[in-house]
This record gives C-alpha cells, sequence and structure tokens, in this order.
C-alpha cells in the first residue's frame, strides 16, 4: 500500500519507521531539517509533490491545531479513493469535516506517547479505533496495532472524547497542580519523588498535546470534580474529622481496586 504520512515529529516518525519496510512510504513536512534523519521513505515538502505519489491512505500526525488545515491542503493533492485517517488525542469536529468531505475514512488514537512509553515494546500499551467510518481502514489499523501487541477498544467520536477527559486531563491536572505547589527537598521522600519523575515526563510533553488535553471541550467537568474532591477533603482537615477521614479513604480505595 502507498502510504503518506503527515508531519515529521515523534508520531508521524514513528509510524514512518514502523511502516515503511512493509509499504510504500512519503512523509510530507514543511519543515525540511525535521525530514534530515527520515529513511527508507520519499520525503516531501510542497504538497504538489503528493500529486505524482497518488498514496491509498493518508496518516495525519501533525498538532491537534493544525490538523484540519493540513488536510485541507493536501486533499486536493489526492485520488478520490484514497482514505483520510488520523491519530488525534481529540477527536472534536473531526467527524462533521470528514463527512463534508465525502471521502473514505478512518480515525484511530495510540495512547502511547514518547515521554513514557517503550516504543520497542508496547504489549502493556492501548489504542482506540473509532468504529465509525471505512470498514477497510478499521481492518488496516486493527491489524497494525495487533501486530504491536496493543490492547485495541473501540469507541465512537463522542465515547473517545469523554473517555480521553477522564483518562489524561485527571493526570495531567493533578500533576499540574503537584508541581505548581512543589518545593525541592534536600531528602526527599519515595513518593515525592515518583511524582517528581511523572511530572518531568508530563511537563517534557509539547505544549501542543498539552493543551489538546486541557482544551478537550470535555476537560472542564473532570477539573471541576477534583475542585470538588478537594473541598471536602479540606473540610475534613479543617475539621479533624476522623470518621470523615476514614470513610474518604475507604471510598478512595475502593476506587483504584
Amino acid at each position: 500500500m502507498r502510504i503518506l504520512v503527515l508531519g515529521a515529529g515523534k508520531m508521524g516518525s514513528f509510524f514512518v519507521d514502523l511502516l515503511s519496510f512493509e509499504h510504500e512510504t512519503a512523509v510530507y513536512e514543511i519543515d525540511a531539517k525535521r525530514l534530515r534523519f527520515m529513511y527508507n521513505t520519499q520525503r516531501f515538502t510542497s504538497p504538489d509533490e503528493i500529486d505524482g505519489f497518488r498514496p491509498e491512505l493518508v496518516i495525519n500526525a501533525v498538532t491537534l491545531k493544525y490538523t484540519l488545515d493540513v488536510f485541507r491542503q493536501i486533499i486536493p493533492h489526492l485520488p478520490e479513493d484514497c482514505i483520510l485517517s488520523d491519530i488525534s488525542s481529540v477527536k472534536t469536529g473531526l467527524k462533521e469535516f470528514y463527512e463534508s468531505t465525502g471521502r473514505r475514512y478512518v480515525s484511530t488514537h495510540p495512547m502511547f506517547g514518547p515521554t513514557f512509553a517503550n516504543l520497542g515494546s508496547l504489549s502493556h500499551e492501548n489504542a482506540i479505533i473509532i468504529n465509525e467510518g471505512d470498514y477497510m481502514g478499521r481492518i488496516f489499523f486493527r491489524d497494525l496495532y495487533s501486530r504491536l501487541g496493543l490492547n485495541i477498544c473501540e469507541y465512537s467520536f463522542d465515547e473517545h472524547d469523554e473517555t480521553m477527559a477522564y483518562s489524561l486531563s485527571i493526570p495531567f491536572v493533578s500533576t499540574f497542580v503537584f508541581s505548581a505547589v512543589m518545593k525541592h527537598q534536600d531528602a526527599p521522600g519515595t513518593t515525592f519523588k515518583r511524582h517528581l519523575k511523572i511530572a518531568r515526563g508530563v511537563l517534557g510533553e509539547d505544549d501542543c498535546l498539552l493543551r489538546e488535553i486541557l482544551f478537550n471541550p470535555r476537560t472542564k467537568g473532570q477539573v471541576e470534580g477534583i475542585r470538588d474532591e478537594l473541598k471536602a477533603l479540606l473540610q475534613i482537615i479543617d475539621e479533624h474529622d476522623e470518621d470523615g477521614l476514614n470513610a474518604y479513604l475507604t471510598k478512595i480505595r475502593a476506587n483504584i481496586k
């Protein structure tokens, strides 16, 4: 299959490396410096170069802020039967866009990032395939992710964003709060060091990714839930409420079983 990857960032480079030995691949990236270390693939810096490649599948791996703009830029250079796809962490607006194009499409979310995941061993990682769109496109990604050993879940566009608001925004925001109030210690405890390691990993992510997570329309509700829990915990602390604390600990321990 002829596969065009849009963007030569961390995930774009990962997909090119993954696919280039079994498929004919090309990568489109306007920043030529990012293409210096791309090999075994064609490298394009102009949309016009895509015309002659005639891809059968496009994987859009640019940051969410530019996903739709890049699609609009390159669609005139694609064959009519080319399948569009994205790997965005937030799907808001994508379904409507895809349907407006009248083209085949598939949307997935490989839930492993370069911060914590070992891209050479992904058997404990997850991927989501949106259960809407082109059947053969979904089959392609299911086969690809299965060969990587990923646990695969299927959600609708709406279900995906609701899940991401929970599974990403809560740990990210909790990490932000920890980082905002922390002070460096000469003799940090084990728990503190573990939190600090997580914080450094999360804050080492690209700002565009952090913005995508925070600006998910469903993130606000999750953050409001954190605020409510902090308010309840503060009340227990202020009142030295031992019974209240016992009940609270029982509740949260049940949550993590």
